[in-house]
């Protein structure tokens, strides 16, 4: 794949993932670096949505530590269990948050950050690595169709 996007010109996001998604597909097939794949997977995300920060977190030792990303500077380290990172990771599962004020123990790394979904990422041996957290700078941004192809993309990163 070249290092230009080639994606549809609509506001329908299932469209934008739909082209997305074998894009990505291409762009990490046979490329071994994994911050090269995370780094372009952010940027990708960012620009077919114009999302406010995409990024990845993880795991390193008994923390959540910041990896690639697209937007404004982030928190560095977040604990297993806190804010809406920790506890995806935590929980294992996909968080949807459409208001972040609403969920109990957010950490604001950025005022300007209104709602959030944060996807966890998997090994091989089914073990969480890492989350890929999206913000946005508006309410209830996010959707089911957003959780899905989400883990969709995550699961491009699985076979590390």
């Amino acid at each position: 794949m070249s290092e230009t996007l080639i994606l549809p010109q609509t506001q329908d996001r299932q469209t934008i993932y739909d082209s997305l998604v074998p894009q990505l597909a291409a762009l990490v097939e046979g490329e071994p670096d994994l911050i090269a794949n995370l780094a372009n997977i952010a940027a990708a995300l960012k620009e077919a949505f114009g999302f406010f920060w995409v990024g990845f977190y993880l795991k390193k030792d008994n923390q959540l530590v910041l990896g690639p990303f697209q937007g404004p500077i982030a928190c560095t380290r977040i604990a297993f269990g806190k804010g809406v990172c920790g506890a995806a990771y935590t929980r294992q599962e996909t968080i949807l948050v459409p208001d972040v004020e609403q969920f109990p123990g957010h950490i604001a790394c950025s005022s300007a950050s209104k709602s959030e979904i944060v996807v966890p990422v998997f090994d091989r041996s089914g073990n969480v690595t890492m989350v890929l957290d999206v913000d946005s700078d508006q309410l209830n941004d996010f959707s089911e169709v957003d959780a899905r192809e989400l883990e969709k993309i995550a699961g491009l990163i699985m076979t590390f």
